[in-house]
């Protein structure tokens, strides 16, 4: 099983290291992904061996909390809960604050009393001069100690993990920090005892070479940089937070014939909905009564509302634009398409790309390395004669400069901001590596029915042989009435259309990817492509013209044979979807191979390829064949993707190096895809294919700037430069480039807020115009002077009178709820109501 955990107390890269690790020790597991962003942890492990709990107290024991997401009390099972935003800590970030007003408030005066000598500001005559050297120390010591007190939490977290042998970038700020604090406190000693002596050369070696200062600065510059940090992760997490916030919290629900409201957790399947205008969908179900607009944009990305009416299925967190509808409740909680996308899209940011593993590599030795570099400076320095102070000061450089959080924010700010930008475009990205893989995506395989066409093709022409066209078109229906194909609906549509009665048929067979079989009055029929009749040993010479004709069109023509001779030919064509050309158009343009993928025979193939600029045609391929024609284009070495909608693509799907499901397919497709489109056309292939492109350019940049900045800063902080160049690095500088560093890397990611796709679903099909349809409002009016069921049906008939009206009465109540068009004003109405004799005292 898979279970989601909160993990507190890192802070760095090299923490969520040491979790992974001591976690993945146990037995049972399968996989651990950490993520530092989030602070989560996925774990896939066997639950007959481990378990939540004992994968907590793993955690516990590497000295950080954990607890199981959903879970209760700490236990294996997991309940629903609406999705709550993430990314936000109010409380952590409110302890930012109070922390930097406190340390900036003794630190500005100790800064003031340390170098302000320096810049020619007078201070006090018992601060100044050798003689007061001690008085001088012991003044910034006690500046100095209240922002060591209020920054404790680095000195017990970093000295904790040290403690645990998982040194963390706390540990680096702790020892770096006391070094300074150790040293001055040592200065202040050392000078104390000159003084007695009257040596007062050792008083003015330490007077000016005091650290508290830099010790203070260092928690001050951390402090403040780990707060922009914190503020600018929660950014990152922005567009699934808009989602996060579409979620109703709760829900009408009638019940015994009364509307309650009631928490959206509650709602069961099978629950009756009361939806009024500008209220969200609270489940995924279907309309049983009323029409109105639903705004599917949070889930679909589509800016145009649809039109509801019964019978419509509508999903969960839509916006119900106008209409009052009652909707009956099918799908709820973690079942919703809503919950389901969230949990997605929540599941892929906490997974690793594969390009992060080297990153991940270094960030579990980084931090016992850095500090191995740090003791060899102070070694080497002292060993070439440089005085104490200049060793120590290049040796806390060191610890101070070194940024193990920019390694480990890298990847995963990244992938959090696009996977949430794709959401954000009906995009849903399964996984960090399915995101990395498809922008090296060199072949996308179409699936032709439902993917570049509409799928619901159409009867365009019957061509007889030795009958008449009724006659074929009726007996083609009665074949096909018990066939599912797309093709047979389009004929069955069509003969109902024509008002054709089908005969009754016996010994149906159907045969996949070829066509179907059957009896009809003691005459046996076939029905399907050339390849079934050649196979049935039917000679098709008398129809072989027309059917090349209408295959070189782009139709589909179906032969069908009575007792083994040909009868006639039905065509039927299937409509490219409005922007298959141009996505089609804007992957070559990408240097992208396009390969269409059909089970229709080639020239039919051809007839519709010819409209695409597809490289490559793959044409009479039978559904279980598709998963071979992925394989047999990735043994020629080209990384491959997979677009499909149908049970019969999961295999190639799954074969595909990235498999991408349109999101109004099979439950099994988009099961088997790595990607999820919720529009139901091609534009967002693209828009996937770059967002990819654009993450892992992005990832790519913050990678490149942790490692150069850590092998450009540790060198520098050690003084490799100072012979050559005379350049030192103040600790101070080095915290402040720390803190900087982070907060680059999380900009930059940022970034990506701002990616903007070509939107091709814009584009339109011609079609008919349809009439405007009346906005419908829903009045509720308070009425006095009800007492009987004749009056109730008095002041319905009232109402009821108005065109478009419709109007419930509830005579315990003593209300009317009208549903009406936007023309009539709630006035007329309760004028109506008076002039059948009763008193209007409310309207809602």
């Amino acid at each position: 099983m898979e279970q989601k955990f909160n993990v507190t107390g890192m802070t760095c890269s090299a923490c969520s290291s040491k979790v992974e690790r001591e976690v993945s020790k146990l037995e049972g597991i399968n996989k651990v992904t950490v993520n530092l962003l989030t602070n989560s942890m996925q774990v896939d492990f066997d639950e007959n061996i481990t378990s939540n709990s004992k994968i907590i107290a793993t955690v516990v024991k590497a000295g950080y909390d954990a607890s199981a997401v959903g879970a209760k009390n700490s236990s294996d099972t997991a309940e629903y809960t609406a999705p709550k935003r993430i990314g936000e800590n109010k409380e952590e970030i409110a302890a930012f604050k109070k922390r930097i007003v406190i340390s900036f408030a003794f630190l500005i005066p100790l800064m003031y009393v340390s170098m302000g000598s320096m810049l020619g500001a007078p201070l006090p005559f018992f601060l100044t001069g050798v003689e007061n050297g001690v008085s001088f120390a012991f003044i910034q010591f006690i500046l100095c100690v209240p922002v060591l007190i209020v920054n404790q939490k680095y000195f017990t977290k970093g000295f904790g993990s040290l403690w645990h042998r998982s040194p963390n970038m706390d540990s680096l700020i702790a020892v770096g920090s006391s070094a300074g604090l150790i040293y001055g406190i040592f200065a202040i000693f050392r000078m104390s005892y000159a003084l007695g002596q009257g040596d007062m050369a050792t008083v003015h070696q330490y007077h000016m070479n005091l650290y508290f200062e830099s010790s203070a600065m260092i928690l001050c510059l951390i402090n403040l940089g780990k707060f922009l940090e914190t503020k600018s992760k929660g950014k990152t997490s922005e567009a699934l937070n808009k989602l996060i916030d579409l979620a109703p919290k709760t829900a009408l629900v009638e019940k015994d014939g009364n509307i309650v409201e009631i928490p959206v957790e509650q709602v069961a399947a099978g629950d009756i909905l009361v939806v009024k205008p500008g209220s969200s969908i609270p489940a995924d179900g279907f309309v049983i009564e009323g029409e109105t607009h639903i705004d599917e944009a949070a889930i679909t990305g589509e800016s145009i509302p649809v039109f509801k009416e019964k019978g419509s299925s509508v999903i969960a967190a839509t916006i119900n634009k106008e209409g009052f509808v009652r909707v009956k409740a099918t799908k709820v909680g973690s079942d919703t398409t809503f919950s389901q996308i969230i949990a997605l899209v929540e599941n892929a940011s906490s997974t690793k790309a594969p390009i992060a593993k080297l990153a991940d590599k270094i960030a579990g030795v980084f931090v016992p390395v850095v500090m191995t570099i740090a003791l060899i400076t102070a070694i080497v320095w002292l060993a070439m004669g440089a005085g104490f102070e200049f060793a120590l000061n290049n040796a806390i450089s060191v610890l101070v400069i070194s940024c193990p959080c920019a390694l480990g924010l890298a990847t995963p700010v990244a992938i959090m901001v696009g996977t949430g930008k794709g959401a954000e475009n009906g995009i849903l990205i399964k996984s960090g590596e399915a995101l990395e893989i498809a922008h090296n995506v060199q072949t996308v395989v179409l699936d032709k029915t439902g993917t570049i066409t509409e799928g619901k093709p159409k009867v365009t022409d019957i061509y007889p042989v030795g009958t008449d066209k009724s006659l074929l078109l009726q007996i083609a229906a009665s074949l096909e009435a018990k066939s599912e194909h797309p093709l047979a609906v389009a004929i069955c549509e069509y003969a109902d259309k024509n008002r054709v009665t089908k005969l009754e048929t016996q010994n149906f067979e159907a045969v996949s990817g070829k066509g179907i079989c059957a009896e009809i009055a003691g005459d046996k029929y076939i029905a399907g492509n050339l390849r079934m009749m050649n196979e049935s040993s039917i000679d098709t010479t008398s129809v072989q013209n027309a059917a090349d004709s209408f295959a070189e069109d782009g139709k589909t023509p179906l032969i069908f044979a009575k007792n083994s001779t040909v009868i006639g030919v039905i065509a039927v064509a299937d409509t490219l979807k409005a922007n298959s050309k141009e996505a089609i158009k804007d992957l070559t343009e990408m240097g992208i191979d396009v390969i269409m993928l059909t089970g229709d025979n080639e020239k039919t193939a051809k007839g519709i390829g010819k409209e695409l600029a597809v490289s490559r045609i793959i044409a009479e391929v039978l559904p279980q064949d598709k998963e071979k024609a992925v394989s047999d284009l990735q043994k020629e070495g080209k990384i491959v993707a997979m677009v499909g909608d149908g049970i019969n693509d999961a295999p190639a799907l799954v074969r595909a190096d990235v498999g991408i499901a349109i999101g109004n397919g099979t439950d099994v497709a988009i099961e088997s895809a790595d990607i999820i489109l919720m529009h139901n056309d091609l534009s967002s292939v693209v828009t996937a294919i770059k967002l990819s492109k654009a993450v892992i350019r992005n990832i790519k940049q913050n990678l490149f700037w942790a490692f150069f900045y850590n092998c450009l800063g540790i060198p520098l902080a050690a003084g490799v430069f100072y012979t050559a160049f005379g350049w030192q690095l103040n600790p101070m500088f080095g915290a402040a480039a720390m803190s900087c560093s982070s907060l680059f890397v999380v900009t930059n990611a940022l970034r990506l807020k701002y990616f903007q796709a070509k939107n091709l679903s814009d584009i339109k099909p011609d079609e008919e115009p349809k009439e405007e349809k009346e906005i419908i409002k829903m009045t509720t009016l308070k009425v006095n002077g009800m007492m009987c069921p004749m009056c109730k049906k008095h002041v319905e008939e009232a109402l009821n009178a108005f065109p478009g009206v419709a109007a419930e009465v509830n005579l315990e109540a003593k209300e009317a709820k009208v549903n009406h068009p936007d023309t009539i004003s709630a006035q007329e109405l309760a004028d109506a109501v008076t002039k059948a004799g009763y008193e209007v005292v409310g309207i809602e």
